[in-house]
């Protein structure tokens, strides 16, 4: 799958899905600082999913209607960045097709996906 990583996303969750054969693009890599338009726009171009730990893209999708091609939504407080990073790479072994242009949340125990 192709991923474009927001900044704010733990480097072992990047590293990990890398290392499971997906491509990622990490935001703190290519441009960071970069507003969330900008990071959704270039998700959109590219043709990428978009994770995130940032809860404002969810204001771009829902209420703004952005357009996107998928979401992903890390909300795992309290857990290291080690298993964050195992817990998102389950994710896309469980549910890779489900993915794409939907908005996805991942909290403790639960994932929700909200297809468009």
């Amino acid at each position: 799958m192709r991923l474009l990583a927001d900044e704010g996303v733990d480097k072992p969750i990047v590293d990990a899905l890398r290392e499971a054969g997906h491509e990622v693009i990490y935001i703190l890599e290519t441009n960071p600082a970069a507003e969330d338009s900008f990071i959704l726009n270039m998700a959109n171009t590219l043709e990428l999913i978009l994770i995130t730990q940032d809860k404002d893209f969810g204001e771009l999708v829902f209420r703004l209607k952005q357009i996107h091609q998928g979401v992903i939504l890390v909300r795992l407080n309290g857990y290291s960045p080690v298993q964050k990073a195992e817990i998102v790479v389950q994710l896309f072994q469980k549910h890779n097709e489900e993915l794409q242009n939907a908005f996805t949340v991942i909290q403790p125990n639960v994932v929700r996906i909200r297809k468009k």
